[in-house]
């Protein structure tokens, strides 16, 4: 196994303090923690195996953080299909389950997933299946 050879900054320590304060994800929080450990000058092959990560995980986040800063230890967006359900939507969403469904054309007196859909598609121009108003509807729930 090398050496891991990095310099951090002076202010490496109270830096990963500070950001382990204020995070609030489980995943960041104990990449922070190792990080902490190996700058504090632990091992990597120890604190990889008292924190259970595997070594190759835990230099890729030592080097990003070298490189970067706490920026390198959050996650970075993943590829894919940006989701349909918008912010935006959601909140139109829930501002139309408050309504009366009458109001908006619907032939029945309480909103189902398929009237929700239909009523936010006419006001909005976003289609979208039942299921996946009732997953906004859940979220919130």
């Amino acid at each position: 196994m090398r050496t891991l050879t990095l310099h951090f900054s002076e202010d490496a320590l109270p830096t990963l303090d500070t950001f382990l304060k204020q995070t609030k994800e489980a995943r960041v929080f104990r990449r922070a923690q190792a990080v902490r450990d190996v700058v504090k000058g632990h091992r990597l092959q120890n604190v990889s195996d008292t924190l259970q990560f595997t070594y190759s995980a835990l230099r890729k986040w030592v080097h990003r953080f070298a490189q970067e800063g706490t920026q390198g230890l959050v996650d970075r967006p993943r590829p894919g299909r940006p989701a349909k359900v918008t912010c935006e939507l959601e909140k139109h969403l829930h501002r139309l389950v408050e309504q009366d469904p009458l109001e908006h054309g619907s032939l029945y007196s309480q909103w189902n997933c398929r009237e929700l859909a239909t009523a936010l598609a006419r006001e909005t121009g976003v289609q979208l299946g039942r299921e996946s108003v009732r997953c906004a509807l859940k979220k919130r729930a």
